[in-house]
């Protein structure tokens, strides 16, 4: 098996928040779109994101209510996190987890997009030494 692209389908109450919010902050553009659906896309390595309303009959009907909860969207980023939460909180975004530092080398922030959608911004680093 050959992998050559990766898809997040995420399903959420109001398509069009969510696409704003990918589009205006994160650098995604409009692949297709639909009454109740959107594809988004970027030009480098992230995952491409699919937004289904809540309810959409293209969905099994055991996973029509569902919506997009405990998940985590995140990305690893290599080009300075703090400048990228510096740029989200400037545009207005809230950062609902601050940049933090673990142990283990992966430093971390997280905001959330109007329909609870979490993502995060990974980077890693070295861990101090011991």
């Amino acid at each position: 098996m050959q992998i050559t692209a990766t898809t997040v389908s995420l399903t959420v109450d109001d398509v069009a928040a969510s696409q704003r919010f990918f589009t205006e902050h994160l650098g995604y553009s409009e692949q297709a779109a639909a009454e109740g659906f959107a594809s988004l896309t970027r030009p480098d390595a992230a995952a491409d994101i699919v937004l289904l309303a809540r309810g959409i009959e293209v969905l099994p009907p055991e996973q029509r209510d569902q919506r997009a909860s405990g998940l985590i969207l995140a990305f690893t980023v290599a080009d300075g996190i703090e400048s990228e939460e510096k740029r989200l909180r400037d545009a207005g975004v809230e950062i609902t987890m601050p940049l933090r530092e673990e142990p283990w080398g992966e430093r971390l922030f997280q905001v959330t997009d109007p329909n609870g959608v979490v993502v995060q911004f990974v980077e890693w680093v070295n861990p101090a030494a011991e």
